[in-house]
């Protein structure tokens, strides 16, 4: 009995969880008179009245995905925009932030303790504290309304370095030494022992970074003046509420990357959590 409490809470909990990509869902398929309809009740703003929701569309109708992916090519400009900053900020994780962290969790130097506290310090600042000096440098660099102005700063981020230090510390240093005496150099041993022992670290971080730069919004509304750089994140706002059935398909598509990567990355993320709650 008590095991069927459980699994019929945790059955609740899962419907209220995925209750909200479900609503999505169920609009997209919906026609425009019919989201009209079932939502007057908030999208007149003189009306007292409620809105209404049907779990099922009374007519099931693909007409909100056709015309999104055929008659809305801004779309399809503003998804790429999308990946070519999650592409570009994981990658300077992969060439920034893994080596940092490496090196922070194998070599003992002077000013470590302090530098790695600079590293957290900078990762606790919320981005309202940052904008200021990030918006001064990129107009020097003339960076402003470009992908770079996203992706430079999130390439150096300090979080995937803090996720990834914890991997790096666990391993052995006994395995360090003997790769040193059989004659590999530094560098040999980053690629063909760090890289491999921290794999699960590394990837946590960047399935972290990607649901966080696949969702940005402070950023590009800062940096990014030219609709034609934006990245999907804005494109919801922007619709017309007299494009209902185009905000609930574009908002679906959106979610289905965020939820590929965190289903494929979901052992690592579990792990990277347990990572940093774990003292060594």
């Amino acid at each position: 009995m008590k095991k069927k409490l459980i699994f019929a809470l945790l059955a609740v909990l899962s419907f209220m969880v995925c209750y909200p990509a479900l609503f999505i869902l169920v609009g997209s398929f919906m026609g425009e008179g019919e989201l009209a309809e079932n939502l007057m009740g908030i999208l007149n703003v003189q009306s007292e009245a409620y809105a209404e929701w049907s779990p099922l569309p009374q007519k099931w109708s693909p007409e909100s995905y056709v015309n999104l992916l055929l008659y809305e090519p801004g779309f399809f400009t503003l998804f790429w925009n999308s990946i070519k900053i999650c592409a570009g900020v994981l990658a300077g994780h992969l060439l920034f932030a893994a080596p940092c962290a490496y090196g922070f969790a194998m070599y003992d130097f002077r000013f470590k303790k302090l530098l790695f506290t600079v590293y957290i310090i900078f990762m606790m600042l919320p981005f309202q504290v940052l904008m200021l000096p990030e918006y001064i440098v990129l107009k020097k660099l003339s960076l402003l309304n470009t992908l770079w102005a996203i992706i430079l700063p999130g390439a150096f981020s300090a979080f995937p370095v803090f996720i990834m230090y914890n991997f790096f510390r666990g391993i052995p240093s006994s395995v360090i030494e003997a790769a040193r005496m059989d004659g590999a150099g530094e560098f040999a041993i980053f690629l063909n022992v760090g890289l491999p022992a921290g794999a699960a670290g590394i990837a946590a971080s960047m399935v972290l970074q990607f649901l966080e730069y696949w969702n940005v919004i402070e950023q590009p509304m800062i940096f990014l003046s030219r609709e034609e750089t934006w990245p999907l994140s804005l494109y919801l706002p922007s619709i017309n509420l007299d494009n209902l059935g185009i905000s609930f398909a574009a908002a679906f598509i959106s979610l289905i990357p965020s939820l590929l990567i965190f289903r494929l990355g979901q052992d690592s993320l579990e792990a990277g959590i347990a990572a940093t709650t774990v003292k060594r």
